[in-house]
């Protein structure tokens, strides 16, 4: 059953150390996870030292925060509920693939264990969800990708878009109308000068991506630079 100590806040906390622990590589600074919390420093301090009380997470002063095994496990397993309810709500109910991330992050806060493995058996035990993402296993298992971000590509380099991570449905929006989605192919043509827009070629368009949205967009490359 979902432990009643956990509340909602305390779970976006631990779900978002773990989105952005894969993309730093590295313990998550505290001005970071205030910025993707849309908190104040103060306040995700407070926070921070409140979970580390929890043992849900230590910290270390000047670097930043990493998950203790009971907190990757809480926040991974938030994150499978979620992505469960990503899966239910395009899968079975069609709803628009840009908008399931938003509701699925209110059902997943309210979603028991048993709730969440009944939507695995349902959906045939789902690898990806929607946008891509690895599932967790049940055990708190992610799978290892072989994919790197659109902004690390060569000029002449495609591929296909494997994920949008981390999501946000003003990304996902934004990325919806110009079908821009996993399973899609892409090419990286160039940068534009002064350090301008990526300029990429997907579905028989061409589109300028600032950087910020080209690091989500992540992609599994099976074309060489060409010359």
């Amino acid at each position: 059953m979902k432990h009643e100590s956990f509340n909602e806040s305390t779970e976006m906390y631990l779900k978002t150390i773990s989105e952005l622990a894969e993309k730093e590589a590295s313990p998550v600074p505290i001005s970071a996870l205030a910025e993707r919390m849309g908190v104040s420093n103060v306040s995700a301090t407070e926070m921070v030292h409140r979970l580390e009380k929890q043992g849900l997470l230590q910290h270390a002063p000047y670097k930043g925060v990493s998950l203790s095994d009971a907190g990757r496990q809480r926040a991974t397993s938030i994150i499978r509920s979620h992505h469960m309810w990503e899966c239910f709500l395009t899968k079975e109910l069609e709803l628009p693939w840009e908008l399931v991330h938003d509701f699925a992050c209110r059902l997943e806060h309210a979603t028991d264990t048993a709730v969440t493995e009944a939507l695995a058996a349902y959906l045939n035990q789902p690898q990806r969800c929607p946008h891509g993402n690895p599932i967790p296993s049940e055990g708190g298992e992610i799978a290892a990708l072989d994919d790197i971000p659109l902004t690390e590509l060569q000029p002449g380099q495609g591929g296909s878009i494997s994920r949008i991570s981390p999501e946000s449905t003003l990304l996902l929006e934004y990325l919806a109308t110009r079908q821009l989605k996993p399973g899609q192919i892409i090419r990286f043509n160039e940068v534009a000068p002064f350090n301008g827009p990526l300029m990429v070629s997907c579905a028989g368009e061409t589109h300028a991506l600032g950087f910020e949205v080209a690091a989500h967009i992540f992609v599994e490359i099976d074309e060489e630079p060409t010359e």
